[in-house]
């Protein structure tokens, strides 16, 4: 039976709207204004499940989200009826175990909204048949406006954990990108120890370099007396094995300037052929080892405006690549060109060639490609890398021309 009148109820019913958000038991204190009930519970549907959400009073202890199977003939109650009057023979209330609270008369409702049904509210007493149609009535005008509370409060919950979620995804996100700026200091930090560590290896092996590279040019001119044939070789081999390992050293601490951002241009103007026949002067005794024959083709010498040192180094790589990777008795080509923009320099060797797949490839540091020539020559990988920073500091570019066992072609150019 009702507690309050019918207009009461009416003024009563508008209240329900201003329930909070997880406000379930003030829920149920709505209803006890109207409604006498001494326990309450709502029940979600799923599809072939009931689950259970609240309770309300003395059954706190029910077991939250737990799901009870529905069969056919419930779904037929749950999603068609608009509410009913029950007692502990129906069994919908011994499918859900509500018989354990020893109520004897059950009101139930629907939550709907626009007809679709996703749940149901019981309120029980303890005293048998005590649940008027006006009960009902007031149920039903109630669950009608309790269905969008509770949607509400549902869709708050699911806000409150997706914001709970992507501030958790948040906090993860700014302790992973902690560690990884702190990881990445680390890492620079042991790349700027490790390129001050090889930039002072190589100037202190330089030094003693550039001596026995002095000492073998003043034995080989025979300034303080002659030498035989076989002191000649062995002087020649001095040069040649000092040469090469200058070359490495210098591409070490080249390229440690480079990573540092440490390398500067220096730009005067020169005649290129001054560079061209220096360093062709230098590597003339790598050459002659292999009985290799350096053609130096250029139909007018021109100044240009660049750095001299590395137009040099840029030269040296690429000569003593080809002079490394031809064979015996052969001829690298070195032309030098022009137009009003650019000049160009192409070297060119009949060596071993280079597969088109590795065209790309070449140009990264420590690349070395696998071959029978390769195999026979020490290196670090680093000259061709080397030689493309230093194009480019000129705002030049550099590109290879090459196909197995048909030689390559590479070639810079550099604008005025």
């Amino acid at each position: 039976m009702t507690t309050v009148s019918s207009d009461e109820i009416l003024k009563i019913l508008p209240s329900l709207f201003e329930i909070e958000a997880n406000g379930s038991v003030t829920l149920f204190r709505k209803l006890d204004k109207f409604l006498i009930f001494d326990e309450g519970f709502i029940f979600y549907a799923n599809p072939d499940s009931l689950q259970f959400k609240y309770s309300y009073k003395k059954h706190l202890e029910y077991s939250v989200d737990a799901a009870y199977v529905l069969d056919s003939n419930l779904k037929k109650f749950i999603f068609s009826k608009t509410g009913k009057i029950l007692d502990n023979s129906s069994k919908l209330i011994s499918s859900l175990n509500l018989c354990q609270f020893n109520q004897k008369s059950y009101l139930v409702s629907k939550i709907s909204i626009k007809s679709t049904v996703f749940g149901i509210i019981i309120l029980s007493k303890k005293e048998p048949d005590f649940y008027t149609n006006a009960d009902l009535e007031a149920l039903n005008a109630a669950s009608a406006i309790l269905s969008y509370v509770i949607k509400d409060m549902e869709l708050s919950n699911v806000f409150k954990l997706q914001l709970k979620a992507l501030k958790d995804g948040i906090i993860e996100k700014n302790k992973a990108y902690k560690t990884i700026k702190e990881q990445n200091e680390k890492i620079l930090e042991a790349d700027k120890i490790k390129n001050e560590f090889l930039a002072n290896v190589s100037h202190e092996l330089r030094t003693p370099l550039n001596s026995i590279l002095g000492f073998s040019d003043i034995l080989s001119a025979q300034l303080y007396g002659n030498l035989n044939t076989k002191q000649e070789e062995y002087i020649n081999d001095i040069k040649v094995s000092a040469t090469h390992l200058l070359g490495m050293i210098n591409e070490i601490l080249d390229m440690s300037k480079l990573e540092a951002n440490a390398m500067k241009i220096v730009k005067s103007v020169f005649w290129i052929s001054r560079a061209v026949d220096e360093v062709t002067n230098i590597l003339l005794p790598l050459a002659q080892k292999k009985n290799i024959k350096l053609l130096k083709i250029m139909q007018v010498d021109f100044e240009v405006f660049a750095d001299y040192q590395k137009i040099q180094q840029i030269l040296y790589n690429l000569i003593s690549n080809a002079i490394k990777y031809s064979p015996e008795n052969n001829t690298v080509d070195i032309t030098v060109s022009a137009d009003n923009e650019k000049f160009k320099i192409a070297v060119h060797d009949n060596g071993i060639g280079i597969d088109k797949k590795y065209h790309g490839k070449i140009f990264a540091k420590f690349v070395q490609l696998d071959s029978a020539y390769t195999k026979k020559e020490s290196s670090t990988g680093l000259g061709l890398t080397i030689t493309k920073e230093l194009v480019e500091l000129h705002g030049g570019k550099i590109s290879v021309i090459s196909e197995i066992n048909n030689g390559s072609t590479f070639i810079v150019e550099i604008p005025f």
